[in-house]
C-alpha cells in the first residue's frame, strides 16, 4: 500500500493528524485554502496545496494535491453555520470526478454525529442507527455521506465525530455566560482531539474500509452537571439552564470503535 496520503483540510484537526502520520513514515499531501497558511503548514514536513471547493467545482491545484495518493481523507466543516445557503452536498459531488481521475482507492469522510437527531428519552445511537437529523447540516451530510459510500470507485468509510474538545477548544467557552441554555438534563457527547487522530490512525492501520464508525467518549455526564463543573475549572462564568422544557439528547455508543477497532481512548473528558 502507497505511504502517501492526501487530506483535504489541514485545520484544527486534519494539522496535527498529518503530523502523526509523517511519525509513522507516511508522506503527507495537505490542502488549505489560505496562502498565508502555506508556508507554516510546509515547515511542518507537509507538501501543501491551495485548494478549495466550489459549488461549480473545486478551485486550485486539486490535481497535485490527488496525485500519486491511494488514501484521501476528507476533513473539512460544511460551513453551513456561517453560511446556511451553502450547498456541501454540490461540493463534494463536483469534487468526485477529480477523485475519479486520481489513484485514490479508500477514502476516510469526516462526518458528524448532528446526523442524528436529538430526542426526548436520550435514544442509545448505534452504526445501525437509521441517521435522522432535521437541520440543514445534518440533512447535508446524511447525503454526502451516502453519496461517497455509493461510489463504486473508490471505499469510502465515514468516521461520525462527536463534539471536538482539546488544546484552546471546549465547547464550555462558548455555553459560558449563555442564559436559558436548552437540553440541561441531555447526554454531554465529546470525543478529545488526541482520540480523534487516534481513531483515524486505527482505521488506516487496520485498513478499515467501507465501513461507518460513531466515535465518541464512552462516558455521557448530564449537560447541565458537566458543563459547570468545566467552566469551574476553566474560571468561566456558569451558564445558565432552561429546566422547564423537556430535554432532548441522545447517546453515542463507541462499542463498534472499541471492538472492532480495538481502540482504547486514551482521554477523557476533563481539560485538566
Amino acid at each position: 500500500m502507497s505511504k502517501q496520503i492526501s487530506i483535504l483540510g489541514t485545520g484544527w484537526l486534519g494539522l496535527p493528524l498529518a503530523t502523526s502520520l509523517i511519525g509513522l513514515g507516511y508522506t503527507i499531501k495537505g490542502s488549505t485554502t489560505s496562502e498565508n497558511k502555506i508556508k507554516t503548514i510546509e515547515d511542518l514536513g507537509i507538501d501543501v496545496y491551495q485548494v478549495a471547493l466550489n459549488e461549480e467545482g473545486p478551485i486550485g491545484h486539486i490535481n497535485s494535491f490527488l496525485n500519486e495518493s491511494e488514501i484521501l481523507i476528507i476533513n473539512i466543516p460544511p460551513g453551513l453555520r456561517r453560511n446556511p445557503e451553502v450547498n456541501f452536498v454540490a461540493k463534494i459531488r463536483n469534487l468526485i470526478p477529480y477523485i475519479e481521475k486520481s489513484n485514490i482507492q479508500n477514502m476516510l469522510f469526516v462526518s458528524s454525529t448532528s446526523v442524528f437527531a436529538d430526542l426526548e428519552g436520550f435514544p442509545l445511537i448505534s452504526e445501525e442507527t437509521l441517521p435522522n437529523a432535521t437541520s440543514n447540516a445534518g440533512k447535508q451530510l446524511i447525503k454526502v455521506e451516502q453519496l461517497l459510500q455509493n461510489h463504486t470507485s473508490f471505499k469510502t468509510t465515514v468516521l461520525r465525530f462527536a463534539g471536538l474538545f482539546g488544546p484552546n477548544r471546549h465547547p464550555a467557552n462558548m455555553l459560558s455566560r449563555r442564559t436559558n441554555i436548552k437540553n440541561p438534563k441531555a447526554p454531554v457527547n465529546l470525543i478529545h482531539l488526541d482520540d480523534c487522530i487516534g481513531v483515524i490512525k486505527k482505521i488506516i492501520e487496520t485498513e478499515s474500509w467501507s465501513q461507518v464508525f460513531n466515535a465518541s467518549y464512552p462516558d455521557h455526564p448530564e449537560k447541565a452537571e458537566y458543563y459547570s463543573s468545566i467552566c469551574e475549572q476553566l474560571d468561566l462564568s456558569k451558564p445558565d439552564y432552561d429546566f422547564e422544557t423537556v430535554s432532548k439528547g441522545k447517546v453515542i455508543d463507541s462499542q463498534n470503535v472499541q471492538e472492532t477497532l480495538k481502540y482504547t481512548f486514551l482521554k477523557g473528558l476533563s481539560v485538566i
